[in-house]
């Protein structure tokens, strides 16, 4: 069970005298306290939660990689080599966006691939049929299956 605590300033909930805030009849507030410099709200969350059925055969399949591998140190490389690598591109980027006019450059070439990728692979349902297959492919072949 989940629970969320939040406190609000007045000025967000307050507009004058009248209260804009309303509590949704479908959501199960359990206690909202009223203060005079805000206002605590508490929400849980009802029903049981699972996990998602990727997440579950993700953890399987690296257990599974991890089990059968008979090389662990090597796996422990390249895990390190993978932080590593992750740790220079932060820092990469940090060094490209200090540049004058390249970030902007890139933005914007950033927003053509995005704008190609959406009308190619989003837009219809047959070429989301086609994004789907290729990422299933590429996972399996990623994680040898």
């Amino acid at each position: 069970m989940a629970s969320i605590v939040a406190h609000l300033p007045p000025p967000l909930l307050v507009h004058g005298r009248k209260n804009v805030f309303r509590t949704p009849q479908k959501l199960p507030v359990s206690s909202i306290k009223e203060r005079q410099n805000g206002v605590t709200v508490i929400v849980k969350a009802i029903g049981e939660g699972s996990e998602s059925s990727t997440s579950l055969s993700i953890v399987k399949s690296v257990k599974n990689v991890w089990d059968n591998s008979e090389d662990r140190l090597g796996l422990i490389g390249l895990g390190f080599a993978a932080i590593v690598a992750l740790w220079a591109s932060a820092n990469v980027i940090t060094a490209i966006d200090k540049l004058p006019l390249l970030p902007s450059f890139l933005e914007f070439v950033g927003i053509l691939f995005s704008s190609w990728f959406i009308y190619r692979y989003l837009l219809f349902k047959p070429d989301r049929e086609e994004l789907f297959q290729i990422v299933n492919k590429s996972i399996s072949d990623i994680l040898g299956q």
